[in-house]
């Protein structure tokens, strides 16, 4: 029986949404004949483990316990302090870590270090697209169209906004969920959205705003090597912009409509853009690109490496679809982690170049 890791939590502003993420996947996984092993990333950027984890509700009053505490040695949790006595040997790992850390590629970083295959994105991928701003350099590079932009770091002038026109979309450069995102129709009103985004982030993104947009957006996975793209979908908002309460707060009510009413030309052309992304960027594990359509023209808006639920809702509607679609991912990743790359060894150290007592000088 193989042995999935599923991490979630982390210290970010979609901590909550990542803890439920993570139990529907880990109980999804453990239906689907798979040893898992939850584990929480508190805020205090400590990792948790204990059988009671793969319950929602278990965090509704879980304060972080010593006895819980767990660090990653290479292939294998263990429990932290001294013995490290070994919880368990890891084949895989799952990356249910919306925002943060968790999502950045430290977390990435961090398997790689101690040689734990990934079913989810990489160090390299996950870092470009959690940047809005690096995400817009790396899709136009791609010729994949984006809307006029300006990316600015705390401190520096938006007098380069004015460019763009109003209204525009003021984002911040790493946050997810539309936390922190607002519109500005005027110079003033550009000033507050800046004052607001700059307090949870200290790069933002300024973006032409279209009035007209419609949402949507299509994932993507590899299955035996080729990669799968899902229908488009269309969610819808009653506000200028899909906010955080209508993604999540609905009450199970989330408006959307899969496959979206789109002509087909359209329709292609995003599962097109979609695929070259996850192709060019040697994606690994499922990713959701988000687009605005405005009258027949698509634009890029960004690429979640951790999306919400991962996905899985793009694939099926089904908890059984759902399921296979979770134990794909893993299936995946343990056959495309080949054996590591050797090292070279220059052998420049035991040359007469080094050699000599107090220094490195020739002698």
């Amino acid at each position: 029986m193989k042995t999935v890791a599923v991490f979630f939590g982390g210290r970010s502003n979609e901590r909550e949404i990542s803890i439920i993420t993570g139990t529907f996947a880990a109980n999804l996984l453990k239906g689907a004949g798979y040893r898992v092993v939850p584990v929480y990333i508190g805020e205090d950027n400590v990792f948790y483990t204990s059988s009671e984890m793969m319950r929602v509700d278990f965090f509704r009053t879980y304060l972080p316990a010593a006895k819980h505490a767990a660090e990653l040695r290479t292939g294998r949790l263990v429990r932290a302090g001294k013995p490290k006595k070994t919880l368990a040997q890891i084949d895989c790992a799952l990356n249910c870590c919306h925002g943060g850390m968790g999502e950045d590629g430290t977390l990435s970083a961090l398997l790689r270090y101690y040689k734990i295959k990934s079913a989810s994105p990489d160090i390299e991928v996950s870092s470009v697209f959690m940047d809005k701003t690096l995400s817009k350099i790396a899709a136009a590079g791609l010729h994949i169209p984006v809307l006029p932009s300006l990316a600015l770091r705390e401190g520096e002038s938006a007098e380069g906004a004015a460019a763009l026109g109003f209204p525009v979309i003021v984002k911040p450069a790493r946050l997810g969920s539309s936390i922190g995102i607002k519109i500005a129709e005027n110079a003033e009103q550009l000033q507050q959205a800046l004052q607001y985004a700059y307090r949870l982030d200290d790069t933002v993104l300024i973006e032409r705003y279209l009035p007209d947009k419609r949402d949507i957006n299509c994932a993507a996975y590899s299955k035996n090597g080729t990669v799968v793209v899902s229908e488009c979908e269309e969610v819808f908002s009653q506000s200028d912009i899909l906010t955080f309460s209508e993604k999540y707060e609905g009450g199970g009510e989330r408006r959307s409509e899969m496959p979206a009413d789109l002509d087909k030309k359209t329709a292609d052309k995003i599962k097109e853009c979609v695929k070259r992304l996850y192709e060019a960027f040697g994606v690994r594990g499922v990713v959701r690109a988000d687009f605005l359509v405005s009258g027949k023209e698509v634009y890029f808006n960004e690429l979640n490496t951790v999306p919400g639920s991962l996905a899985c809702y793009l694939f099926g509607e089904k908890l059984t679809q759902s399921r296979a679609f979770l134990a794909e991912l893993i299936e995946d990743a343990l056959r495309a982690c080949g054996e590591e790359k050797a090292t070279v060894c220059s052998g420049i150290l035991n040359t007469a170049v080094f050699s000599g007592g107090k220094s490195c000088k020739r002698r």
